[in-house]
């Protein structure tokens, strides 16, 4: 019994010490906190010394971007003067350097004839079978028909034995558009599709040489690439070679055409091209374009300037595509007012 209390004693008695223990710890800290804020100030210094750094590299860009601002401003500004004083040609300098290298220091001159500054001041002679879109726009009410199987214009039907003498011929194309960013992120469209449709165009154009493919997209092909084997590379290529396998347009992306600045157009193709370039030897001559909102001849120039010969649109107003699908005349020459031909 007396050893029992004993115990009951000790260990209460030890109880004691350590919570006093730590009481004491707990203030000591609190006291030392109070004393000595050092650690605190040197964590919202190193969270300051931070948000310093961001703020600077933000003004830094700033004033980058100001001065490539101002070079392209002086660069208009010299360039209209030359125009009206009808100088001729600017002197063109050498860009082998590349355009991020020049821009920050000095004014990029280009070769631009001076009659294509002035394409809105000409008159023009019309061929007996050009179109002037001007007038088209004019002529249409852009109205909304019910016109049947296709609603805005056709009402389509055919005879059961309409196809016996001679049989309906079907063109099947297979191709591409994969934006980059739509409903899924990138990474997310090519995990769950993309990457499916590149590995089974592979096996299937092998299993018949008949059987072709057309890609566009070169964001998305380029990451593909990086993640197959060395096997399935050169079956790529032997695809290209043999011609199932096309690479249209050949753009970063099938890019906007309505709201887009000739910039960023002409900086995703060269992306395209580049990387067609270094990794498949591959030059696109046929433009692929289904889905942006609209069609400008700005971007049918500048693929006939990066060397493509034809193109495919899609996104037309469903009045002026009837109209040409009335006139016959849904393949055409795109003419710019400017006098290129593509």
């Amino acid at each position: 019994m007396k050893i029992s209390r004993q115990f009951t004693v000790f260990g209460s008695a030890i109880f004691c010490v350590v919570v006093f223990s730590l009481y004491l710890m707990l203030d000591h800290l609190q006291l030392d906190r109070i004393k000595n804020p050092i650690n605190e100030e040197r964590l919202q210094n190193g969270q300051l010394v931070i948000l310093q750094d961001k703020i600077d590299h933000l003004e830094r860009l700033l004033a980058e971007n100001n001065k490539i601002i101002a070079n392209i401003r002086d660069s208009v500004t010299n360039l209209r003067k030359s125009v009206n004083n009808d100088k001729g040609p600017l002197e063109a300098k050498n860009l082998s350097q590349g355009l991020v290298d020049l821009l920050p220091f000095a004014p990029i001159w280009v070769l631009i004839p001076s009659e294509d500054c002035q394409f809105s001041a000409q008159t023009y002679s019309k061929a007996a079978d050009e179109v002037q879109m001007l007038d088209v726009y004019d002529m249409l009410s852009f109205d909304n028909p019910d016109g049947g199987v296709w609603k805005q214009g056709f009402d389509i039907s055919y005879e059961e034995n309409e196809w016996d003498q001679e049989p309906l011929q079907v063109v099947v194309v297979p191709h591409s558009h994969n934006d980059p960013g739509w409903l899924k992120t990138f990474d997310d469209y090519y995990r769950d599709q993309t990457q499916h449709i590149l590995n089974n165009m592979v096996v299937k154009l092998h299993e018949d040489e008949r059987r072709k493919m057309i890609w566009s997209e070169i964001s998305y092909f380029s990451k593909w690439w990086n993640n197959i084997d060395i096997q399935k590379k050169d079956a790529v290529k032997k695809l290209i070679e043999r011609g199932q396998l096309e690479m249209a347009t050949g753009g970063w992306v099938m890019p906007d055409e309505a709201n887009t600045h000739y910039f960023a157009l002409i900086d995703q193709l060269l992306e395209g091209h580049q990387w067609l370039e270094r990794n498949l030897g591959v030059k696109p001559k046929t433009a692929w374009a289904v889905d942006p909102f609209g069609h400008s001849p700005t971007q049918a120039y500048l693929f006939k300037q990066a060397g493509l010969s034809n193109m495919l649109i899609q996104r037309v107003h469903y009045s002026i595509k009837k109209h040409f699908a009335t006139q016959k005349t849904l393949e055409f020459f795109w003419r710019q007012n400017w006098g290129f031909f593509f």
